[in-house]
């Protein structure tokens, strides 16, 4: 059954944060991304989760993003990505791990995102986007059942390339028959964004043309990760996440031909303080 994503679930989601409380009370979360032509994905999916509240980031990347990543977001902790028994710790660290934003699709990406899958346990949540998507599709690596709350977050090619529906033949009957095969929720990124969950599908019904630039989706992924490292449940925390992503971007847009993604990261704290409850 398809819903309609409430207009006052950021009421309903964000809540005020106790007195007493410290960086660890709102979630650790690591994002392993960013080859050395993407950096700028991984750096935008950071500074969107440290911009939402998670408690402690840390970003896995490739060394050439090192000295920017430390230079945008001093607030996150950075890990090389070709260091794999430190980044396996850090996994087992996180409560929620975002793979792929600027991964590539080269063995060293393939080899970060079958350690991800490997290593994640059911206390954790795993958000799958970008080409860590596409590397699933080309090479047959299936999201672990039983294991972490996985959330794939993939544009219409790339639901393409996972589930092998063409863009044109898609709809909401044949994405959830390929859905059903995946353990996972599935947002799927297009002009009124759906979220696909075990029984029920929701429409995002806002959102602007102006978003349709590159860095969109990375940021998105980022928002979700702080999101659900903080407000329970992780569904409605997931919804709100993608509500959240497309109100920042409308409002941008009524002043903005193009809503840019560092933009918008800008508006995050201030937006989810007024609708804190």
């Amino acid at each position: 059954m398809q819903h309609i994503i409430p207009h006052n679930i950021l009421s309903q989601t964000i809540t005020k944060r106790p007195a007493v409380s410290h960086k660890g009370t709102y979630g650790r979360v690591a994002l392993i991304g960013g080859n050395q032509q993407f950096g700028g994905a991984i750096i935008l999916a950071s500074e969107a989760a440290v911009n939402t509240g998670a408690g402690l980031v840390t970003t896995v990347t490739a060394p050439e993003n090192h000295a920017s990543l430390h230079a945008r977001l001093p607030e996150a902790m950075v890990v090389d990505w070709t260091d794999l028994p430190a980044v396996k710790e850090i996994v087992r660290q996180a409560s929620v791990i975002v793979i792929g934003p600027g991964l590539g699709l080269d063995s060293q990406s393939l080899a970060l995102l079958k350690l991800v899958f490997a290593s994640v346990t059911r206390q954790q949540v795993c958000v799958v986007d970008g080409s860590a998507i596409t590397l699933m599709a080309e090479h047959d690596v299936t999201v672990p059942n039983h294991s972490a709350a996985f959330i794939l977050t993939p544009h219409k090619k790339e639901w393409e390339r996972l589930s092998g529906i063409p863009v044109t033949e898609q709809n909401e009957e044949r994405n959830l028959l390929a859905k059903e095969k995946i353990p996972a929720a599935v947002v799927l990124k297009k002009h009124r964004t759906e979220i696909f969950f075990e029984t029920d599908t929701y429409l995002n019904p806002i959102g602007t043309p102006a978003m349709a630039t590159g860095g969109m989706g990375d940021t998105l992924a980022g928002i979700i990760a702080g999101f659900t490292a903080q407000f329970q449940p992780k569904d409605k925390a997931l919804l709100a996440a993608v509500y959240l992503h497309s109100l920042l971007g409308e409002q941008l847009g009524k002043s903005h031909y193009v809503a840019l993604p560092s933009k918008l990261i800008g508006l995050i704290s201030r937006t989810m303080k007024q609708f804190e409850t």
